[in-house]
């Protein structure tokens, strides 16, 4: 039990169990939790019910609002592990000493929907991790991305209003494929950059467990010599970076609308617990002028072949919330949350962020104290002057409260630096007051989209270009079509060529800006890939092969590969020779889509209807480039022809090592060379 989690410990209670008795909130016990106070057994409810009252009036304050944008998320817990020690960069306690261990608490959440809405919307994600460290908490805002839609936070609420539901009528909900957002995009182009992440494939991760993240800002390093270093983090997973695809996702909403959540649960519960490596990037206070892009510009990432991502320690999550209003609803994350050793840069957005997160956190909790909140709450014995407000239920019994004072010693008494004190750098500042842009590169809307598309492969720019199709094609409006196409030819020519096409618009003059230089680590091809936890349907009725099928099964085991077993009924399946199989899922209950690869069994010819359903998830499997192992009773389904080259099927059939063969396309993931 980590230090959290023990501060936790006190807060969880337990309503039910031998000998429990129900009572309201302020102790006393019920007798009848059933039936209303009346005046005669058909009379009028009478106002004294006091137990009605309290039940009722709770009740209709379960809720709190949902957040403005990131509405929909789900928190876990974990440890930050440090791999050695950054005090030469640093003061921060928690990154200065290998093998420091931190809890955190980490949240993933989408930006657009609102709490009911998806899982899988093509979105932006949010991953934020709240570190319990020595000196109070230190919270780290990823996005599934390295660049931000805007470069300063006056825009902030200008397009979270485009990307929102229409307000007449309040559709389409969790999705920019709509009007108003692509009007917004082109007539607002420092987004060019973010939406193109975000229409790659990187805007529909497989699983949050594979899906990178950068908080974005430029933040600074402060040592114990008070040296400045300029900072950017990012959150590697250690699975790699794997998306689903655009139709697989479109799907996925509608069968499974609860597909991350289920995902990541799953894999805590069956003790695969998700891991991520923390990295930095360092620039310099010297170089802060040497690069071709402004350091704090938000719509820039730092190429990782200039600026290399150096690990610094790996973040385990290994426990669910007990409850999800009070650890997930109630979280609550600020980038003005720093520690000693980590401070603020005049980046224009993170200078906003300071304000805005805050600000919603006292908006939603009605009170100052979300800080006491037990999810929220610091692991370090905390000494301040703030006192009372809603939701106080700490309880002060000095009656000191000002600084300073002599009644008390003059306590809670100031930190230096040197005692661990929260010490501003003292960046020199002057200047005329202004509300210029920071520096002229800030304007170069392109040059980074551009390499954004030279660095990905040419099944990435494909996907890219049929996911903007899919979005813009909804635009009503034949002149934000226009205008978008006009915008895009920036990035590429011919891209935007064949995307008026698609439109139905004119094609647009001009050309692509002239940046030939590719960054290898943008695409997903050079990610890491594992057969570990990916997913497998086998789908298999009466009459399979029991030997062959039990050591297809311990090979899924033996490496950690996480399976369902699908037939036409649950319960258990009969082999040809005696084996049975409990299956645990149907077809009726299940889509294809959900799994990463299937195991094809099959049942006996008999079982028609069954093996109809087999037949179109192989065929849909197929059509997503996805593994497929065929038992040998199950070659019917399956079979080359002049129109498929059947690229990632292997068969059992006359193949001893088909266990072994079959593992290793699994962790291979997708064929794209499959016709």
């Amino acid at each position: 039990m980590d230090e959290k989690d023990a501060q936790l410990e006190q807060f969880r209670e337990k309503n039910t169990g031998p000998g429990k008795k129900m009572t309201d909130d302020t102790g006393v016990r019920v007798s009848n939790d059933q039936t209303t106070l009346r005046a005669g057994r058909r009379g009028p409810l009478l106002f004294e019910d006091f137990h009605f009252y309290k039940k009722q009036s709770h009740f209709n304050r379960e809720r709190i609002p949902e957040k403005v944008v990131h509405a929909r998320g789900f928190n876990v817990y974990g440890d930050f592990v440090a791999y050695k020690s950054l005090k030469h960069l640093t003061k921060a306690h928690f990154l200065g000493a290998e093998g420091r261990k931190t809890p955190v608490n980490v949240r993933f959440s989408n930006f657009q929907g609102n709490k009911g809405s998806k899982d899988t919307a093509v979105d932006i994600r949010g991953f934020a991790v709240k570190f319990y460290t020595q000196e109070g908490n230190y919270d780290s805002l990823s996005l599934q991305f390295p660049v931000f839609v805007l470069a300063d936070a006056m825009k902030f609420m200008d397009v979270v209003h485009a990307a929102k539901p229409n307000p007449k009528h309040h559709i389409p909900q969790a999705t920019t494929a709509h009007d108003e957002f692509w009007d917004y995009v082109a007539n607002n182009q420092e987004s060019a950059h973010m939406v193109m992440w975000l229409m790659s494939m990187r805007g529909r991760p497989r699983s949050w467990r594979m899906m990178a993240g950068w908080p974005i800002n430029t933040f600074r390093f402060i040592n114990d010599q008070g040296k400045s270093t300029f900072v950017r983090f990012k959150w590697e997973p250690k699975l790699g970076v794997h998306s689903l695809l655009l139709d697989e996702a479109n799907i996925i909403g509608g069968v499974d609308p609860d597909f991350h959540r289920r995902d990541i649960i799953e894999a805590i519960n069956k003790g695969a617990y998700p891991e991520y490596e923390l990295g930095i990037q360092l620039i310099e206070e010297q170089d802060e002028f040497k690069y071709d892009f402004d350091i704090l510009d938000d719509t820039k990432f730092w190429p990782e072949e200039i600026i290399p991502v150096q690990p610094i320690g790996k973040m385990t999550l290994n426990r669910l919330v007990d409850n999800f209003f009070s650890e997930s609803e109630q979280s609550a994350f600020d980038p003005a949350a720093l520690v000693p050793g980590i401070d603020f840069t005049n980046d224009p957005v993170l200078q906003g962020r300071a304000f805005a997160y805050r600000d919603t956190e006292l908006y939603r909790h009605h009170s100052a104290n979300f800080e006491d909140l037990p999810v929220n709450r610091a692991i370090v014995e905390r000494d301040f002057n703030l006192r009372e407000g809603r939701m106080r239920y700490r309880i002060d019994v000095d009656r000191i409260h000002y600084h300073k004072n002599s009644l008390a010693g003059n306590t809670p008494s100031e930190a230096s630096f040197e005692e661990g004190g929260f010490v501003n750098y003292p960046e020199r500042v002057e200047g005329h007051k202004t509300r210029e842009v920071p520096s002229d590169s800030f304007i170069d809307f392109f040059s980074q989209s551009r390499l954004f598309w030279n660095s990905l492969s040419t099944v990435e720019k494909q996907d890219l270009f049929e996911t903007l199709t899919f979005h813009l094609q909804y635009v009503k409006s034949k002149s934000v079509r226009k205008q978008n196409v006009d915008m895009w030819v920036n990035v590429d020519r011919e891209m935007a060529c064949k995307l008026a096409d698609a439109l139905g618009v004119e094609r647009p003059t001009g050309n692509h800006v002239p940046v030939n230089q590719k960054s290898p680590a943008v695409s997903q091809m050079n990610t890491p890939f594992y057969a570990f936890t990916q997913k497998v349907g086998v789908l298999i009725g009466d009459g399979y092969n029991g030997a062959e099928v039990k050591s297809v099964l311990g090979a899924f085991e033996k490496n950690g590969v996480f399976y369902d077993i699908i037939s036409n009924r649950i319960g258990p399946i009969m082999g040809a020779d005696g084996m049975t199989i409990e299956a645990n899922e149907t077809v009726l209950t299940k889509h294809p889509v959900l799994y990463d690869t299937l195991y094809v069994v099959g049942g006996n010819k008999d079982q028609v209807k069954f093996n109809q359903e087999v037949q179109d998830w192989v065929n849909t499997a197929y059509k997503y480039y996805k593994p497929i192992g065929v038992a040998t009773t199950g070659n019917s389904f399956i079979r080359k022809s002049d129109t498929n080259n059947l690229a990632g099927v292997v068969f059992a059939s006359d193949n001893p090592d088909f266990p072994q063969d079959f593992i290793k396309a699994i962790a291979k993931q997708r064929f794209w060379d499959r016709t």
